[in-house]
């Protein structure tokens, strides 16, 4: 697609602010040296400041008898493939972030891209940031504008980013999907494409320049999520050194939902399967990918033996994870995104968070009555932000903070132009460096936040420390001390705002954790508890004899 046909086709949908999506990516774009990989010779081109190569396959196309299977590498090429474009991306039913440019979808999608600072040498051994997309693992693509490495590359640092199946095609978990797997499993594709694209960049970075001993994942929402994952998974053993995770981790009591676990998760796949008619895996394979795609599902990280062993809170409380540097942070806002189309008012708060919770949750641990509609509002937006990403964060910081190698943790408060707050997604632009990309206008104070946070990850990447000269100190977390890097209209080290809030959710969390682990004790006693009331209520009405005279 060239610059013309990229404004023409966006400008229709996005307005002006299309044509800044498509100058960043087609402005100035000339060759650039070829670089040869394992599967043959690729080209890239220079455009921004940057050496780009676009549309790099990383495994075979996971189409026909490859769809719903382990990814393949890719096969061989001869002469040199232009890498000049981007790839298709996977087959999704929306978008995300929800105002991104329409891409070319198409089932045939595991391709990545890689930034890399001009005129940097392939002897440069310079460390390697790979971004791993949100988007509730049902949307999502490496190749929107708002991820385009270009301003992080000219810090020194690669980017890549890639693509992952979504949906059904990356999620599907099926009892004959796990009987002809060698692994006897199903699920976790799109997670086995991260795995495959992780394995690619150790095996071929250096090539590029990159230092295959300094991989960093950075990712936010299910991107996020997946890294919290991957760190649990022996399968990504060596594959990274650091990770950032914002807004997005996997450490409820999952044994509390049957269907995180294979037999539950392969129950709701055969019923999937159902719904289209399919009496066999052979007859899912023939349908048209968009058929699966338009058919409701709901995608999740799967603990299936061998990805996932045990739940993520399981390994990282035992020490069980692979051991990386930590940077993780949530933003004060979150609750925002979930506010669409919504109506809060002192009258309906309760009922409202009911229909996203459990009502025992919130009546356990939920915001009071509120006096008024705006203060409900406001208890609202902070139990949606913390129940679904805060603690999630505080945890994964905590449990990250026991290692050797420490955690680093942040909460970002800044409400970006035009916003109601720091809702999900707000830091993206800020760290990507990309003010040109988001509609309303940026002040100086936004472009000097941008600077920062954009140092602060690429430095964190350099050498598992965000610290720099001139920059805020941001000390390790330390979840007893005023350790957070609190992000807003100034940077500060000081105390979690909304510790009381995580806290008390992680007594419930605890609280179902025993119950879970140890219910049949807990019931035994309880039941001997309930013999002795009964014996000592008969004691205590049990007529008494006559006394002797």
């Amino acid at each position: 697609m060239t610059i013309l046909t990229c404004i023409s086709r966006m400008t229709a949908r996005f307005g002006a602010a299309a044509i800044f999506a498509c100058a960043v990516f087609y402005s100035g774009a000339v060759s650039a040296a070829s670089v040869r990989t394992q599967s043959g010779l690729i080209e890239g081109i220079e455009e921004s400041g940057s050496v780009v190569f676009k549309g790099i396959p990383f495994a075979a196309a996971p189409v026909g008898p490859r769809r719903w299977r382990a990814p393949e590498p890719p096969a061989p090429w001869s002469g040199v493939k232009s890498a000049d474009r981007f790839s298709p991306i996977c087959l999704q039913p929306g978008a995300y972030p929800e105002n991104a440019p329409p891409e070319p979808m198409n089932e045939d999608c595991l391709y990545l891209n890689i930034w890399t600072p001009a005129h940097a040498s392939s002897q440069a051994k310079l460390p390697v940031m790979v971004w791993i997309y949100g988007g509730g693992l049902l949307n999502g693509t490496g190749s929107t504008p708002l991820y385009a490495g270009d301003a992080l590359s000219r810090r020194g640092v690669i980017i890549v980013t890639f693509n992952y199946r979504l949906g059904a095609l990356g999620f599907l978990a099926h009892p004959d999907l796990s009987s002809e797997s060698p692994q006897k499993v199903s699920g976790n594709y799109g997670h086995l494409d991260q795995l495959a694209a992780l394995s690619w960049v150790k095996e071929n970075i250096a090539a590029f320049g990159g230092d295959p001993e300094n991989v960093t994942v950075f990712g936010q929402s299910s991107g996020a999520i997946s890294i919290s994952a991957l760190i649990a998974s022996p399968l990504a053993k060596n594959l990274f050194q650091r990770a950032i995770g914002q807004s997005g981790g996997l450490f409820e009591p999952l044994d509390a939902a049957p269907e995180f676990r294979l037999a539950g998760a392969e129950q709701i796949g055969a019923a999937f399967a159902a719904k289209l008619n399919a009496q066999s895996i052979e007859e899912l394979r023939a349908l048209p990918a968009s058929e699966i795609v338009a058919q409701r599902f709901n995608p999740q990280p799967t603990i299936d033996g061998y990805f996932l062993v045990e739940t993520p809170y399981e390994t990282f409380a035992n020490h069980r994870q692979n051991d990386v540097d930590v940077l993780v942070g949530s933003n004060e806002g979150e609750g925002l995104y979930f506010m669409s189309g919504r109506e809060i008012t002192a009258a309906n708060m309760a009922d409202e968070l009911k229909r996203d919770f459990p009502p025992f949750i919130v009546s356990l641990i939920g915001p009071k009555a509120a006096l008024d509609d705006k203060s409900a509002r406001a208890a609202f937006i902070a139990f949606e932000s913390d129940m679904r990403f805060g603690w999630n964060m505080w945890t994964w910081g905590r449990l990250s903070s026991r290692t050797q190698r420490g955690a680093y943790f942040y909460r970002f408060s800044h409400v970006p132009p035009g916003e109601e707050g720091a809702t999900h997604g707000a830091e993206m632009a800020y760290v990507f460096n990309h003010p040109d990309l988001i509609s309303g206008d940026w002040t100086e104070g936004d472009i000097r936040l941008s600077e920062t946070l954009a140092s602060y990850w690429t430095n964190f990447a350099k050498t598992g420390d965000p610290n720099g000269e001139e920059l805020p100190h941001w000390p390790k977390f330390t979840p007893s001390s005023a350790s957070t890097l609190l992000i807003g209209d100034e940077i500060h080290a000081g105390p979690l705002p909304n510790a009381k809030s995580l806290e008390s959710i992680d007594r419930l969390y605890a609280t179902v954790r025993i119950l879970l682990k140890h219910g049949y004790l807990i019931a035994f006693a309880a039941g001997l508890m309930v013999l002795v009331l009964i014996w000592r209520l008969l004691l205590l009405f049990r007529p008494r004899k006559a006394r002797r005279r």
